[in-house]
């Protein structure tokens, strides 16, 4: 515990329901704009999906492994005065990631794109260098055209994107709006491990390559504009948001849950905890699945707040291991991919609620890929990622642990990669765990599906019908991702803001997207 409410002052109040990179940036950006901010948070530390597991090598991330976009960060914390790099070392990555198929095919791509269209050169031929040089082209051109009125924006603007179209009409066989992201991919590429590569961004959202829309190959921007890793683990961030925030005057409450929150003539008015105190407030920011709220986990009079995510689509979820071995095998990058053979008939299992047999696994090395870094003499800190389906599409296969465990392993050995030790069971969150770690999701990580044309326009946004509550997090506009979790907590900062008629106090964002509301 660290702090308890009865210090509140008579100054404008809000509650933050869960301390994910969403909720975090809402209570950063309350508090330097003179709110008083309590936190309240089921689990004992900050993150929600930014979170780790303890091994003997310390603590291994088993959450998002990779900081993409980093300039969300930075006008992050300097709208509190800080820096970010005072705060965490950031490693750039000169490896994007380093990717393996069956029968020995490795290609590595780089933060630099000369580097990364060489690499593709001799892996697939010149033919394809050339395409991927037009298709880092045309992502770049849909990521700027998208970014404002979509990403940025507090609600999603369709004029915006129309007037975009209209005065850039090129944009629209890149958008392909009749085409799948895999369909798209293979027009473009003649080597199928390149569709396969690329198609993998669809997963980043949750989605498969084979149902996704084409406009989502922009999310290739996201890394090719840097990857940083944290040294210590990705976990620190959220932790130094934390920190950042407490700093500034807001209050955390750990291994606290939220019995439900208050409404009076249509308003929220706070929240009651499962103690039964009951803590007022002005505005209450709920970062958690809006999911939770339409099935009435914080009461059922708020089950209208965001009922359309009971009708959509789940995305995807994961099998995720997070351990420490010795490994001998390949060399291993900071981030690596080892493909299966069947992209299709592993995406088919997914649809249909089955655990692939063949899946293609994402490792992250932990301890690699700082520069000049080595292999760690001793045991390092690995995780392991494989999609699942969502709790919603089938039940988990009978002995879960046990099967997930082969097949994981016994996968990675067929390229040679094995480890000293197989990690036990509590290394391991199934789709069922994430349920039980972030009620309502069904296990889902990233929200609604992104299989519609119109998803994005369907998300729920910072404000909800109920007038003083607000959403953030991965499963509210823009997305999933942590840069995109932390937007979302801005944004619902600047609707509270708006919304009570407050001075914006901050300092001005250094990427766009900020409001400065008077």
């Amino acid at each position: 515990m660290r702090m308890s409410p009865s210090r509140f002052s008579q100054r404008r109040k809000a509650v933050v329901i869960g301390a994910g990179i969403g909720g975090l940036a809402a209570a950063l950006t309350l508090a330097v704009s003179e709110f008083e901010v309590v936190v309240l948070e089921r689990h004992p530390s900050p993150g929600g999906k930014l979170r780790a597991i303890s091994t003997l090598a310390g603590p291994a991330d088993a959450g998002p492994t990779v900081l993409t976009l980093r300039g969300v960060f930075d006008a992050l914390f300097a709208s509190a005065g800080a820096r970010l790099d005072e705060h965490l070392t950031l490693v750039p990555q000169e490896i994007l990631a380093r990717h393996f198929w069956p029968g020995g095919g490795v290609l590595d791509l780089f933060c630099d794109r000369d580097r990364s269209r060489r690499a593709i050169a001799g892996f697939a031929g010149r033919r394809d260098a050339d395409a991927f040089d037009r298709f880092c082209a045309d992502t770049a051109r849909l990521f700027e055209a998208f970014d404002a009125p979509v990403m940025r924006a507090p609600v999603p603007s369709r004029s915006g994107v129309v007037g975009k179209v209209i005065a850039q009409p090129g944009l629209v066989p890149m958008i392909a709006p009749h085409r799948t992201l895999h369909h798209a991919l293979a027009r473009r590429f003649r080597d199928p491990r390149l569709v396969q590569l690329f198609g993998r961004y669809a997963t980043y959202v949750g989605g498969s390559p084979y149902h996704s829309p084409a406009i989502l190959s922009l999310i290739w921007q996201a890394e090719a504009r840097g990857v940083w890793s944290i040294a210590g683990g990705m976990h620190r961030l959220a932790r130094s948001l934390a920190d950042l925030a407490e700093a500034k005057g807001v209050g955390f409450l750990y291994g606290t849950d939220v019995e439900r929150i208050e409404t009076a003539q249509g308003r929220a008015t706070g929240i009651v905890l499962r103690s039964g105190q009951r803590i007022g407030a002005d505005a209450v920011v709920f970062n958690g699945d809006p999911r939770a709220l339409a099935l009435g986990g914080v009461g059922p009079e708020l089950s209208d707040a965001a009922k359309s995510s009971l009708k959509s689509e789940r995305s995807l979820s994961a099998r995720v291991w997070s351990f420490a071995a010795r490994v001998r095998g390949p060399d291993l990058a900071h981030h690596n991919v080892f493909f299966t053979n069947d992209p299709q008939a592993e995406f088919d299992a997914l649809q249909a609620g089955r655990l692939p047999r063949d899946p293609t696994l994402y490792v992250c090395a932990q301890d690699r890929g700082a520069p000049a870094l080595s292999a760690p003499d001793g045991p390092e800190r690995f995780e392991i990622i494989a999609n699942a389906a969502p709790l919603t599409r089938g039940a988990p296969p009978v002995r879960e642990f046990e099967t997930c465990q082969t097949v994981t392993f016994g996968t990675l050995a067929k390229f040679g990669l094995n480890f000293d030790r197989l990690p036990a069971s509590q290394a391991l969150t199934t789709p069922t765990g994430f349920e039980a770690l972030f009620p309502g999701s069904a296990g889902s990580l990233y929200g609604q599906s992104p299989h519609d044309m119109m998803a994005t326009f369907r998300r729920p946004t910072a404000r909800t019908g109920i007038a003083g509550l607000y959403l953030a997090g991965g499963g509210v506009h823009p997305g999933p991702g942590v840069p995109m979790a932390a937007l979302s907590g801005r944004h619902a900062a600047e609707a509270i803001m708006q919304d009570l008629a407050l001075t914006w106090t901050c300092r001005p964002m250094a990427t766009p997207g900020g409001t400065s509301t008077a």
